[in-house]
């Protein structure tokens, strides 16, 4: 049996983060493949992660600037490597190459981290963003650098699959386009969710730790509630999300609708409940989580460009698109009103999911593209002198300063 090490930035959440339900899909892909896998962070448990140990994974505390990790890793001996995000990588895969120099390393994007920083920035500066702008961030040098180190980097988006290829030339035999992996839907699915009439109520979800889904609960309550509600004086906006700071919790208003819930223990169930799906994303990067659930359980949505980027291959969308703030709003009305829309909105997301994000094709794209790699491992490092440079360079810079920060905390 073949052995595969997940490092996670964190352990997985699936019921608070995209990024957890992300994690989640890897890990079955790799139980259906007959891998024997240990999931190891040094990241604190919380009451929300996921129950590793019950789908017969190993889960793992490890140390940072440690070297019980080299110990570790020397034991299990794994044929393949996963980092989850940049930061996992730097943190390392040093240590990956020092000890396991025949592991095939991965690494899993999420998203581009620094697309998402130089669209925040553009914003609080109000300026338009501008691809020239992430050359000048450090994080994007970071990044890229990982992608170069790694086998093979995993990326959601088609958008920024594309940017990789084209703004910063990356070889396409290091990447590869891997959207969230979705079992598929029938139109019998929708039978089982609520009807138009038993739904009630807008929804807004997201975690409150990522800057973009505070921004859009913001964007929501200062202009585009307000829209909503001179039309639909008797309509509700749940506002759910885990982790909720003072901040977000203060925007809770009963006279005004706009009910702030915080986490949903249950977040399919109570998007299926609504009525309209409600995700102004003005900054971010990658796929949505929030509009794959909204797909899922037969929610319409609202939401911006940059919300549906990457996500629908120009299908007709799961309800609209638009980045005015009034035509979103009547757009969003039209959608709480007219069952025929709404109807129509419920049959476009099944075709989008059904469309792009098969679980069985991309299990598939993933199997054979690893099966080649393991094939010539070799010649397939060869063809990435780029990477090798990188990881020369950056191995020895990091193994120092880690070893640096270790003596120091040694010597305490």
């Amino acid at each position: 049996m073949q052995k595969v090490l997940f490092i996670g930035l964190v352990f997985p959440e699936s019921t608070s983060t995209a990024a957890g339900s992300r994690m989640l899909q890897l890990l079955h892909f790799f139980l259906e493949e007959n891998y024997h896998i240990t999931f190891a962070s040094a990241a604190q448990t919380t009451p929300y992660v996921d129950n590793l140990e019950s789908l017969g994974i190993d889960s793992v505390t490890i140390e940072l600037n440690n070297t019980s990790f080299d110990n570790f890793i020397k034991r299990l001996q794994p044929d393949i490597v996963v980092f989850d995000r940049f930061i996992s990588e730097e943190q390392f895969g040093w240590r990956v190459v020092e000890n396991c120099p025949n592991a095939i390393r991965v690494l899993d994007t999420e998203d581009l981290h620094c697309l998402r920083q130089a669209r925040g920035e553009a914003f609080k500066k109000e300026e338009s963003f501008k691809l020239e702008q992430l050359n000048r961030l450090d994080i994007t040098k970071r990044e890229i650098a990982s992608i170069y180190r790694c086998d093979l980097s995993l990326i959601i988006s088609p958008y920024e699959y594309q940017l990789l290829l084209n703004h910063f030339k990356i070889p396409e035999t290091i990447l590869i386009e891997l959207p969230f992996m979705l079992d598929g839907l029938s139109k019998d699915t929708l039978l089982e969710k609520p009807t138009f009439e038993e739904r009630h109520d807008f929804i807004s979800i997201g975690n409150f730790r990522h800057e973009p889904n505070w921004q859009s609960v913001l964007y929501l309550k200062k202009t585009i509630w307000p829209f909503i509600r001179k039309q639909l004086p008797k309509a509700k906006l749940l506002i759910y999300g885990s982790y909720p700071s003072q901040k977000v919790t203060d925007l809770h208003n009963e006279k005004e609708g706009f009910i702030v819930k915080g986490r949903a223990e249950d977040a399919h169930k109570v998007v299926s409940n609504a009525l309209v799906l409600l995700a102004p994303l003005q900054i971010g990067a990658g796929l949505k989580g929030k509009l794959i659930d909204a797909m899922l359980t037969g929610t319409p949505s609202a939401t911006t460009i940059i919300g549906a980027e990457g996500m629908h291959n120009n299908l007709p969308w799961n309800g609209f698109i638009n980045d005015n703030p009034k035509t979103f709003a009547n757009k969003a009305v039209q959608l709480y009103t007219n069952k025929d829309i709404w109807e129509q909105s419920q049959q476009n997301g099944i075709e989008i999911i059904n469309s792009i994000y098969s679980k069985m094709q991309l299990s598939e794209k993933l199997s054979d593209r690893i099966i080649q790699i393991q094939s010539d491992l070799n010649a397939h490092r060869n063809q990435n002198f780029m990477g090798s440079m990188l990881q020369h360079h950056s191995l020895q810079s990091t193994k120092y300063l880690s070893k640096w920060i270790e003596e120091k905390i040694s010597t305490k």
